[in-house]
């Protein structure tokens, strides 16, 4: 097997003072050596007095250590009395649990973070399970609407249209060296809460904190960003606490123009570090994709990763129903939206159904699935005519693309409503990328429980207010036969006879910190489409048969540092076997373990202050 020598560059929060002091720092070992109180995992830093307790980075809080804070001019600066981390965690604990709404819960964690990193993180993983609908979904749908409300300190980097010609400037004004993760949003499209323009940076923090906390980057090596080209939000432009752009999106050549100068801007100052698109809206989303795949390491998360992370429920629950990974062709799929995330996430299930082999074509996999708009069906309107009716879309549904039009169903009339369309197709799995609260109606699920004894339903829009059905409604609707998974989590439903209905959140939150730990190990330079299938097998095949049984598809949220840590592995295996991994080897050591050790682990290491001049 494999191992990567960057290893010790994806931890530099803890440095080896023989080599990495004499590469970045050029301090002689006997300076470390000289100090026998010093332990050989050390952090280096320039900084002193309350700059060090000032420092997210850098503070321990109350956990600096009596020699510490003699070296670096903090005695008297924090109470007396160290104490470890697990006394902080108790205090910080008891704190969150007094906070007595979930908005509340999220601004009090962001002024931890803000604070000490490391404590922040150490909370977070041990408590995922509870947190991490907290930090990201759904809360952070609240967080994002409430942005300019709750404003306490700046986070990540803001490029807006004041900015043109200044970016490649700009991106050195952030202080650290080495980016592994950027996370960048337009905050077009923001969960299915719309344009909230700037307001959308929330997104990215919560995502990179994932990242952390889930896939084991290091925090020091995350960015998130927020282009603001504009809102057509009109209440945030009217109201005086907005801190965007006052003005309509721009778009055209003028939006794309800007877009390509800060990816410019960024390749020429992090030339290796992943960029993931986050939240952009239909078609820009999948425009950008399409322009930047081929030449630099990105990816789309709403695209491609909840493609990943939807295929994953689709193959769990075939093993739930009895069935096999390989006889995903033989379902029938209707799938409820046909914008990015919508038309990404059946590309991901159609090039899974190729992939198997089963299927002689690519539009034999496209016939197994049936893609609806706002309007109702994509279908064909002469039939609508024939029929002696104007399809609902007539005249309101802008042209489709060329991906969409892979889907129009020219047997079948356009406009069709959801219940028509389950009667016609009698579908096994039913997909919910709307954003729109309701969309799966009490007549087409009972259909569709009436002709498939476990069928899949899956309300994927995020926040949990704007999915397309609530899990009791999917549970008393089929008679508690649903395999139900949803983007935000929801509790498991009671059911007659002491039965419980197991919900599954089918949140790319078990995709992307695996995807984006694989692709930083293996210092990937491309990230390719197997990588999102192979992710899609691995998570897929992580839940034991007896929860299976149960319906539950996936491990708990508390195991995503597990998820996170096998999906890493087998990403990194396929950068290899691809050949786009740049990271030099060795042999001899085992690639699960070297991903593994690349993991960021928050516990607090000995800081030592030096200044080479």
């Amino acid at each position: 097997m494999l191992l990567c020598r960057r290893q010790q560059l994806l931890k530099p929060q803890l440095l080896n003072p023989t080599n990495l002091f004499l590469r970045r720092y050029g301090v002689p070992p006997a300076v470390l050596n000289s100090d026998p109180r010093l332990d050989k995992t050390v952090q280096v830093t320039n900084s002193r007095g309350v700059n060090i307790i000032h420092d997210p980075l850098l503070s321990k809080g109350t956990a600096f250590s009596i020699a510490e804070r003699e070296r670096l001019s903090i005695r008297g600066l924090v109470p007396p009395r160290c104490q470890e981390m697990d006394k902080q965690l108790l205090r910080v604990k008891r704190n969150l649990d007094d906070c007595r709404t979930p908005l509340a819960k999220f601004v009090f964690l962001a002024a931890l973070q803000d604070r000490n990193e490391t404590l922040f993180y150490k909370l977070i993983i041990n408590h995922l399970d509870e947190l991490a609908g907290i930090i990201y979904t759904p809360t952070v749908g609240l967080a994002c609407l409430r942005s300019h409300a709750i404003y306490r300190r700046s986070r990540g980097m803001y490029f807006s249209t004041q900015d043109r010609g200044s970016m490649s400037a700009m991106v050195y004004n952030w202080p650290h060296e080495e980016v592994d993760v950027i996370v960048v949003t337009d905050g077009s499209r923001v969960l299915g809460l719309g344009d909230l323009g700037c307001n959308g940076m929330q997104i990215p923090i919560g995502k990179l904190s994932l990242y952390v906390a889930a896939g084991g980057i290091r925090p020091r090596a995350v960015l998130p960003v927020v282009l603001d080209v504009g809102t057509n939000n009109q209440s945030l432009l009217n109201d005086p606490l907005y801190m965007g752009m006052g003005h309509p999106r721009i778009e055209g050549e003028e939006y794309y123009s800007f877009v390509d100068e800060w990816v410019t801007a960024v390749k020429s100052r992090w030339p290796n570090a992943l960029i993931q698109f986050e939240d952009f809206k239909y078609p820009h989303a999948y425009n950008l994709l399409n322009k930047y795949r081929n030449s630099m390491t990105c990816f789309n998360d709403d695209i491609q990763s909840t493609s990943a992370i939807t295929l994953a429920g689709l193959l769990a629950g075939l093993k739930a129903r009895g069935m096999k990974q390989e006889d995903l062709d033989q379902e029938r799929i209707i799938c409820c939206g046909s914008g990015s995330a919508g038309v990404g996430v059946v590309e991901g299930i159609v090039d899974c159904m190729v992939a198997q082999g089963r299927v002689k074509s690519r539009e034999e996999a496209y016939s197994r699935v049936w893609m609806m708009d706002q309007h109702g069906l994509l279908g064909n309107p002469q039939l609508s005519a024939e029929a002696g009716h104007i399809a609902p879309s007539n005249g309101k549904r802008a042209a489709l693309d060329e991906l969409q039009r892979c889907y129009v169903k020219k047997d079948l009339p356009d406009g069709l409503t959801l219940e028509e369309v389950v009667e016609r197709v009698k579908p096994t799995a039913i997909l919910g990328l709307t954003g729109v609260r309701g969309v799966f109606t009490e007549k087409a699920i009972r259909t569709m429980a009436k002709y498939t004894e476990k069928p899949l339903v899956f309300p994927l829009s995020n926040p949990d207010t704007h999915a397309e059905c609530t899990a009791e409604e999917a549970f008393k609707w089929t008679d508690g036969r649903a395999i139900f998974a949803s983007g935000s989590p929801f509790e498991d439903v009671p059911l007659p006879n002491g039965r419980i209905g197991r919900t599954n959140q089918c949140n790319n939150s078990y995709s992307f910190p695996g995807l984006g730990l694989g692709i930083t190990v293996s210092r990937a330079n491309r990230v390719t489409s197997s990588m999102f299938m192979e992710t899609a097998r691995t998570i897929a095949d992580m839940a034991s048969p007896s929860q299976l049984k149960e319906g539950i598809l996936f491990p708990g949220v508390a195991n995503l540092r597990d998820v996170s840590l096998a999906v890493g592995t087998r990403v990194c295996e396929v950068a290899y076997e691809e050949g786009v991994a740049t990271a030099n080897l060795k042999e001899g050591e085992v690639l699960s373990e070297v991903v593994k050790n690349s993991m960021y682990t928050p516990e607090y290491v000995p800081l030592v202050h030096y200044t080479k001049y």
